[in-house]
C-alpha cells in the first residue's frame, strides 16, 4: 500500500470510528450488543484469510461490521463487568500511543512515556500514603498480582532467582475465599501450587476474617511450611467488599509476611475524600495492585503494580541485564531505562492515558466521578427496597449491588428447595432476553451457596438516575411471563 492510500484509509476509517462508537456513546436509542450466535457471526464476518489482499472499500465495510456487532461497553446501559464508559481524554491518549506504537523500556525509545509513568506511579503512591515507593504498569491486575507474589516471594528467598525451586520449604500464601480467582493462577504459574494457597474465611459481607487467618498462618507453622505472603482484598469482585487491612496488617507486622492488598477493583476509591475510608490502613501493605481503568475509566487495559520498597527491588527480582538493551555506558543517565523492572520486554505505555485524562480532569474530577458512582449505587438501593419482586443480596459499601429478582409465579411459593432452584433459573432467561433485545447487559453469578442472583455495577459517568429506573423497569418486563 502507498501512504496515499494509507492516509486515505485511515482517514476514512477514523470517520466510522467517530459516527458509529464515539458519536453513539452515549445514546440510550442505541442497542447495547447485535447479538448473533457464534455460527452466524462467523459467516456474517468473512473471517478466511486469502493469498490475495480485500478491497479498500471492502476493509471498511469490515471496519462497520466489527462495530456492529461488537459489545458497546461504552453504552450507558453496559452493566456486566467491572469497566464501562467512555473517557474521551484518554481515547485521545490511545489513538496517540496507537499511532506512534512506542516500546516503554528504555528513555532512548520513549522517553515521554516513562516519565509519564515515573509521575503517575509517584502520585498513585501518594495517595496510598507511603513517602516513597516504586511501581509498574502491567497487562492487567491479575498480572500484578502475579508479579506481587514473586516479589513477596524473591524477598523470603532471593536465592530462587537463581537456584529455583529445589531445596525450597514449603511455601504458603494466604488470601480470603473472596478473592480474585487470579492468586490462584498466580500460585501455579509460579510453581507455588494450588494446594498451598489457604483460603481465609469470610464474615457475611464476603470480608476476611482476621481471627481465621490468625489460626491458618500457626496451622501452617505447625506443619512446617513456610508462610510468606497474605493477599488481602480491597474491593471483592461479585460483592465489592473490602477486608480490614489494619487488623490483617498487625497479623503480617506479628509474623513477618509481606502484605500485598488487590485494590484492582477498590483502589480508585483512594482519589475520594468521602470513600477512602473503605480502604482503611493500606499504607501499611507492602505492595498494591491498582487499576484505573475500571473505575476511573483510563481504558483498558491500564493497571499499576505498586510496591513500598525503594530500594530495587522490583528490579533485582525481575533483571536479566540484556546487555544489548540496557548498556550502562549510553550518554544519559541510565536510571531511566526501567524496562528491566519487568517479565516483558516489550511493554505498552498504559500510564499515558491515564495521565492525559489526570491533566484534564484533575483530582476533584476523578474524585467526583467516583462520588458519582457510588451516590447512583445508593439510589438504585433504595429504588429496589421499594419494588416488589427485587430482593437485595445485602447493603453495598461499593459500586456492587446484589439483588434478585423474584418472578410473580414465585412470590407465594413457600421458602424451600424447589424455591431456590425455580429462582436459580430465573436471572440467566433474563439474561438471555436482555441480550437478544439488545436493550442492556447486567451479569449474574450464583456466589457461595446463594443461587444466581444479578450483580450491577455502576462506573460510567454517563450513566443517570433514569438508566437505574430504565435497569428495574427492563427487568420486569422480561420477566413477566416466569
Amino acid at each position: 500500500m502507498d501512504s496515499k492510500a494509507g492516509e486515505k484509509l485511515v482517514e476514512e476509517a477514523c470517520k466510522i470510528i467517530m459516527e458509529e462508537v464515539v458519536q453513539k456513546a452515549d445514546d440510550v436509542t442505541e442497542k447495547v450488543c447485535e447479538w448473533q450466535a457464534p455460527e452466524k457471526l462467523k459467516q456474517i464476518l468473512d473471517l478466511e484469510m486469502r493469498d490475495t489482499g480485500e478491497s479498500h472499500q471492502k476493509i471498511l465495510q469490515l471496519c462497520r461490521d466489527v462495530i456492529k456487532y461488537s459489545v458497546k461497553t461504552n453504552h450507558p446501559r453496559f452493566f456486566n463487568q467491572l469497566y464501562a464508559g467512555i473517557d474521551y481524554y484518554s481515547l485521545v491518549a490511545r489513538f496517540i500511543t496507537e499511532a506512534l506504537n512506542p516500546s516503554v523500556y528504555t528513555y532512548e525509545v520513549s522517553p515521554v512515556f516513562l516519565l509519564v509513568e515515573e509521575a503517575v506511579i509517584k502520585k498513585m503512591i501518594e495517595f496510598i500514603g507511603w513517602e516513597e515507593g516504586d511501581g509498574i504498569f502491567n497487562p492487567g491486575g491479575s498480572v500484578s498480582n502475579m508479579y506481587a507474589m514473586n516479589l513477596a516471594r524473591y524477598k523470603f528467598c532471593p536465592e530462587i532467582k537463581e537456584k529455583g525451586l529445589s531445596g525450597l520449604p514449603r511455601l504458603v500464601l494466604f488470601a480470603s475465599e473472596e478473592c480474585h480467582y487470579s492468586m490462584k493462577k498466580a500460585a501455579s504459574f509460579l510453581g507455588i501450587g494450588t494446594e498451598n494457597v489457604y483460603f481465609i474465611k469470610t464474615d457475611e459481607r464476603g470480608k476476611m476474617i482476621p481471627e481465621e487467618l490468625e489460626k491458618q498462618v500457626q496451622r501452617a507453622r505447625k506443619e512446617g511450611s513456610a508462610p510468606f505472603l497474605v493477599c488481602a482484598t480491597a474491593g471483592t469482585t461479585v460483592l465489592g467488599a473490602f477486608d480490614p487491612l489494619d487488623k490483617i496488617a498487625d497479623i503480617c507486622e506479628k509474623h513477618g509476611l509481606w502484605l500485598h492488598v488487590d485494590a484492582s477493583w477498590g483502589g480508585s476509591a483512594l482519589i475520594s475524600r468521602k470513600h477512602r475510608r473503605l480502604l482503611h490502613g493500606i499504607h501499611r501493605a507492602d505492595s498494591v495492585a491498582w487499576n484505573p481503568h475500571k473505575m476511573l475509566l483510563a481504558g483498558i487495559q491500564c493497571c499499576a503494580l505498586l510496591v513500598k520498597d525503594n530500594s530495587g527491588l522490583l528490579k533485582k527480582c525481575y533483571s536479566a541485564e540484556a546487555a544489548y538493551l540496557f548498556q550502562q555506558d549510553k550518554f544519559y543517565d541510565v536510571s531511566y531505562d526501567t524496562g528491566d523492572k519487568s517479565i516483558q520486554c516489550s511493554r505498552r505505555p498504559d500510564a499515558f492515558k491515564f495521565w492525559l485524562m489526570w491533566k484534564a480532569l484533575g483530582t476533584t474530577g476523578l474524585e467526583e466521578r467516583v462520588n458519582r458512582a457510588l451516590a447512583l449505587a445508593r439510589y438504585l438501593v433504595e429504588e429496589i427496597k421499594k419494588r416488589e419482586g427485587f430482593q437485595l443480596i445485602l447493603e453495598p459499601e461499593y459500586a456492587n449491588v446484589c439483588f434478585w429478582y423474584i418472578p410473580p409465579s414465585l412470590r407465594k411459593m413457600e421458602d424451600g428447595p424447589e424455591f431456590w432452584q425455580k429462582l436459580h433459573q430465573v436471572a440467566p432467561i433474563i439474561k438471555e432476553r436482555m441480550m437478544k433485545k439488545g436493550s442492556m447487559m447486567l451479569g449474574y453469578q450464583p456466589h457461595w451457596g446463594k443461587v444466581n442472583f444479578f450483580r450491577q455495577v455502576v462506573i460510567s459517568p454517563q450513566v443517570s438516575r433514569e438508566d437505574m429506573d430504565f435497569l428495574l423497569d427492563e427487568i420486569e418486563l422480561l420477566a413477566k411471563d416466569l
